[in-house]
């Protein structure tokens, strides 16, 4: 990109490392124009959001009677998963939680001590899905050479398979998940494609993969589409959308309550994750995802483009810490450092190199929106 083509936001941080942004006569972007115009309208931080929690708990209850589980949650161990579970046992004591946690081999052993605790503290049940590390070990190994921004899809999908699985067999119609606008209503597609997509995640394994995955579970268009929502009728609820939420606010209570401690920065909880936003995503594409999760921050009224701004000159990556990381994440999938670093050296691709449900998706939301008028 040439340096008099780039632009900044006037409003948040987002700039044009976000290829398909785009900005008003004012020189607002089109991801606080969206926020504002729109995302806004499902955001209730307030008394009236209370209120619409209180009924959606309470149907909650009631389709959850003589059932083990009244809803799952799933438990990362990060800021937003560990508060919602907090607030949900405060809000809600009667309510019955199964909390679903991912062991995809990437755990931090600060995240594990934070979900034992959380777990213990509040009296959730917990379901912990553990992904065979030959096969994690391969699909990552994959995805790495696909070359494609988001590497989180192997861990992200299977946290997902895994939810509605678990979901199905224990008869629960209700996720409520710790997504929020306050702390991230910003986030460009651009800068990753769908972990849902089981079709993309397939055809990546089976061009660069060398094993079969017999035990990690995938899900696909159907399922995805129409079995889980229509059919077994899943409804996914966003609490912390209907509560005062404030990132920094939680942590302290968290910390407190929870003896939770803190990862250095957001989805830290993983040392995959944190390699893979701190490292591979502004390396080699030029995304620095702390413009986005700020820039959430900004448009939610919890920190000024200033302060935004000044966090964003800190140092991504502590040199020692990256080289050590990078020692760990080679070895761990079985390669060396020169290995990974050719492998980043190679073009980038994205989703569309690949088959995908991605035109499936687009056809099927056209459908809905034409059944709806």
């Amino acid at each position: 990109m040439k340096e008099k083509d780039y632009q900044i936001c006037t409003n948040c941080i987002m700039d044009t490392t976000d290829p398909e942004i785009y900005f008003d006569e004012n020189g607002v972007c089109n991801h606080c124009l969206k926020f504002e115009n729109q995302l806004k309208k499902n955001w209730f931080p307030n008394e009236e959001g209370k209120k619409k929690l209180d009924a959606i708990i309470n149907q909650i209850k009631i389709d959850g009677k003589n059932k083990k589980y009244d809803c799952v949650i799933g438990l990362s161990g990060g800021v937003d998963s560990s508060y919602l579970a907090y607030i949900l046992r405060k809000l809600y004591p009667e309510l019955r939680i199964l909390a679903i946690h991912i062991d995809g081999g990437w755990n931090s052993e600060l995240a594990v001590h934070n979900i034992e605790n959380i777990v213990k503290i509040l009296g959730i049940d917990l379901y912990t899905g553990v992904v065979p590390w030959e096969e994690m070990q391969d699909l990552q190994l994959a995805f790495f050479k696909s070359q494609l921004a988001n590497q989180d899809v192997p861990q992200d999908h299977a946290f997902f398979a895994t939810l509605y699985d678990v979901s199905v067999k224990n008869n629960i119609k209700y996720f409520l998940t710790g997504g929020n606008l306050a702390t991230e209503s910003i986030l460009p597609s651009s800068w990753g494609y769908s972990a849902s997509d089981g079709t993309l995640l397939k055809a990546v394994h089976k061009k660069f993969g060398n094993i079969k995955l017999k035990k990690y579970k995938t899900f696909s268009f159907f399922k995805r589409k129409i079995y889980y929502p229509y059919i077994r009728k899943f409804k996914v609820v966003r609490p912390l959308d209907l509560l005062p939420y404030d990132k920094d606010d939680a942590k302290k209570i968290i910390m407190q309550e929870l003896n939770w401690r803190d990862y250095g920065g957001k989805h830290h909880e993983s040392k995959f994750t944190k390699f893979f936003q701190a490292y591979w995503l502004p390396k080699k594409f030029g995304y620095d995802k702390r413009k986005a999760h700020l820039s959430s921050l900004i448009v939610s009224g919890q920190m000024t483009r200033d302060e935004a701004l000044k966090e964003l000159k800190q140092e991504i990556y502590n040199e020692m810490d990256l080289q050590e990381d990078k020692e760990f994440i080679s070895k761990k999938l079985g390669i060396s450092i020169e290995e990974f670093e050719t492998i980043m050296q190679q073009p980038n691709k994205t989703f569309l190199d690949y088959p995908s449900d991605y035109k499936k998706d687009i056809f099927f939301s056209n459908l809905k929106k034409k059944l709806k008028n």
